[in-house]
């Protein structure tokens, strides 16, 4: 257990060099999770009926690919930077991925909400143009991300980032001299197995088109406000409320609120149009 205590003393984030730029594990994790998530959406487009093909969803993959990269980093300096106002009058620094000083930095700082404004805007534009059902296909977006999105909270952990509250736990983790909670590693099994499941088991009992996002919205807010209360504040935030809510804590429950109004409303809009599906 001392060795698992300890192990960012022993753990490089970086997996290798190539051409003189170091490969993170981090980056390599972010590869998994969007391999993984379209695995996964490539076998349930099989498994159930979506009324696509698997190439639409290829071309689909990259619309939110863009949409998701642009929004969570859009997001990110929006709710998080302090530095909000200089990327403002900024932009091209935005993806800048060198410092100062020439050196490789790469690109860091993401949000997982703009990422989610992002993908739901590209998702929006791909099936206007392609006149695919918006709510099928977001059923199976639903139901293929989560499995990924646990490579994703692994990559975190990896990377040494969104580190979790100081704590006295046994299997808490070091971090400059503080013990903390594992938080990326709780994440990645509330936000990732567990919203599977949930979502999964949800399946088979969908009444309309879309319900399964709603799910996942209400399931992975719920999720990652649990996962906030061992999760450290972003620095330069600190808690808003009573000295233990985050922003983060705040916009999931948030997001899990919007997503039972809109269940809600949906269901009793396709119950009166007798739309539900039986």
């Amino acid at each position: 257990m001392e060795y698992w205590n300890h192990i960012y003393e022993h753990f490089n984030p970086v997996a290798f060099h190539l051409f003189g730029i170091g490969v993170h594990w981090y980056g390599i994790m972010y590869v998994l999770a969007l391999a993984t998530a379209l695995a996964a959406g490539k076998y349930f487009l099989k498994k159930d009926n979506y009324g696509f093909s698997s190439e639409e969803l290829d071309k689909f993959f990259i619309y939110i690919e863009i949409g998701v990269i642009l929004g969570a980093r859009l997001g990110y300096i929006l709710f998080y930077d302090p530095h909000t106002l200089y990327y403002l009058a900024h932009p091209w620094q935005i993806f800048n991925p060198f410092g100062r000083d020439g050196e490789f930095v790469g690109i860091r700082g993401m949000s997982y909400h703009g990422a989610l404004i992002g993908f739901l805007i590209g998702a929006w534009l791909f099936c206007k143009k392609h006149n695919v059902s918006f709510g099928k296909i977001m059923d199976l977006v639903a139901i293929s991300v989560p499995l990924g999105y646990v490579f994703g909270r692994i990559g975190n952990f990896l990377n040494q980032e969104l580190v979790g509250r100081a704590t006295d736990v046994p299997w808490g983790i070091y971090v400059d001299g503080v013990l903390r909670h594992p938080s990326q590693l709780y994440e990645a099994f509330l936000e990732g197995i567990v919203v599977f499941f949930i979502v999964y088991a949800w399946r088979s009992h969908k009444r309309f088109d879309g319900e399964l996002l709603l799910v996942y919205g209400g399931a992975y807010g719920l999720m990652r406000g649990i996962a906030e209360m061992f999760r450290a504040p972003d620095p330069q935030i600190g808690y808003i409320c009573c000295n233990f809510v985050t922003l983060g804590m705040a916009l999931s429950l948030s997001m899990t609120l919007l997503s039972l109004l809109l269940w809600g409303y949906y269901y009793k809009k396709f119950k009166k149009e007798g739309k539900l599906i039986r």
